[in-house]
């Protein structure tokens, strides 16, 4: 049996298969799909791709996989992403080319970047691990970054501006 799906839903559980396991080929992910009991176009899983930001990676058996973005869980293996780079090497290296500024009330810092950057700095904070954050939000050109210290938005502020380089 069939069940229908929102696209949110139906999103989410690609995102899921791509997570837990290798998907070489859309028609691989339609039959895992259609396995879990959602059945999708070839049309519709192509888009659904598509605006999920879904890349072909090289897989450890040289075989290309299907992975998203490391958004929302660290979907790709740090491993994968630039060769190797630490999550702490890599946050340094995004944050010294994006961020513009960082300032904090409470636990709550508002990290600026360039247009268009936000995410991708705020996705390299999320990989980066920290306990002391507990997540970001993020825009067009601006970051939410919220500390789990309810005072601790100016220590996450000062180590993000050490990260890219700088000094509040």
């Amino acid at each position: 049996m069939t069940i229908p799906m929102t696209k949110v839903a139906r999103q989410a559980r690609i995102a899921e298969l791509l997570a837990r396991q290798p998907v070489r080929s859309q028609p691989d992910l339609a039959k895992l799909l259609l396995e879990s009991g959602v059945e999708v176009t070839q049309a519709t899983l192509s888009r659904d791709l598509d605006e999920l930001g879904a890349l072909k990676l090289r897989a450890e058996d040289g075989s290309l996989v299907y992975a998203l973005p490391g958004e929302g869980g660290g979907r790709i293996p740090p491993a994968r992403l630039g060769g190797g780079e630490t999550p702490a090497a890599r946050l340094s290296r995004i944050a010294e080319e994006l961020l513009v500024s960082a300032d904090a009330s409470a636990n709550l810092v508002i990290v600026r970047t360039p247009p268009g950057a936000a995410q991708f700095l705020a996705s390299a904070i999320d990989h980066a691990g920290w306990k002391s954050i507990l997540g970001t939000v993020a825009g067009d050109d601006t970051i939410l970054v919220i500390s789990r210290d309810p005072m601790g938005g100016e220590a996450v502020a000062e180590a993000l501006l050490r990260h890219a380089d700088r000094r509040m």
